[in-house]
């Protein structure tokens, strides 16, 4: 199969209408058609059920678009790891989450630059659940991950520490003066529901909290009364003064940990790595 051949075939699937595919692809209809046809009798099998009213996958269909957006997704990477590599200066980019600790990443930087020959570390910022996909996708060589929270299926990675979790509540909330709670203390506060984040495919868990994507956009919300969280102690650090951290004693520890694809061979990535686990 030909690159091309699966990214007219993944814009099909994923549409499921012909013109609104040829449009995504810039190119005219009839040759997206012509191309679809070419790549079925070659794989000797339907990849789509056509009628005059819809477009639907077949089972091979189906197979067929995860195998090539994730192939699709491998060519991007290495074409963007590619020109990466070829440039004069060499550089590399580091996911965390927004809210991420400020101190770990303090030290982690300025430890890894005054290594000789160190890269430009560029710091991406992104939303719960992203940091797989960049890593995958090549917009990232290295993450910052919290267990057990983000999945680290696929990666290689080397443990940094691990800290227990604190509950974020408005300051003027009664808990909010306690030296410690529970987890079940937090949870059924009928006035804060949990805070629900979105899964890796993108879609948030049933329940009354609010869907939270960003620390900026919790925060703002507990501090008006709407909502709570458990969170590891770093991202509890530096609170603003309408909010409080309160440990929470059976709240599951978090580890951190430091992320990268396995068949990453950037010597940036290693040399931030081992600094990393040195700090």
């Amino acid at each position: 199969m030909e690159i091309r051949e699966l990214r007219y075939f993944v814009a099909v699937a994923e549409e499921l209408h012909f013109g609104k595919a040829a449009e995504r692809l810039g190119i005219a209809q009839p040759p997206l058609s012509r191309t679809i046809t070419q790549l079925e009798r070659r794989l000797g099998t339907a990849l789509l059920e056509r009628t005059s009213r819809k477009v639907t996958l077949t089972e091979a269909g189906t197979v067929l678009l995860a195998e090539g957006r994730a192939i699709l997704s491998a060519v991007t990477a290495a074409e963007r790891r590619t020109q990466r590599a070829a440039k004069a200066h060499p550089s590399l980019v580091l996911a965390v989450k927004s809210g991420t600790g400020g101190e770990l990443l303090t030290k982690l930087l300025d430890a890894y630059a005054a290594e000789p020959g160190a890269a430009t570390v560029d710091l991406l910022l992104c939303e719960a659940h992203q940091h797989r996909q960049l890593l995958q996708e090549g917009q990232a060589d290295v993450a910052l991950l919290h267990l057990p929270f983000d999945s680290v299926a696929g990666l290689d990675t080397e443990t940094l520490y691990t800290e227990g979790q604190v509950a974020i509540l408005p300051a003027s909330h009664p808990l909010a003066i306690r030296s410690q709670v529970r987890m079940a203390d937090v949870t059924t506060l009928p006035e804060l529901p949990m805070a629900r984040w979105p899964g890796p495919g993108g879609g948030y868990p049933e329940g009354p909290g609010a869907e939270i994507r960003n620390l900026t956009q919790l925060f703002q919300l507990i501090a008006l009364g709407r909502t709570t969280v458990v969170i590891p102690e770093s991202a509890g650090a530096d609170l603003r003064r309408d909010l409080a951290a309160v440990p929470v004693l059976d709240a599951p520890p978090v580890t951190t940990v430091i992320a990268w694809p396995p068949h990453s061979r950037l010597r940036a990535v290693a040399e931030l790595v081992r600094v990393a686990t040195h700090l």
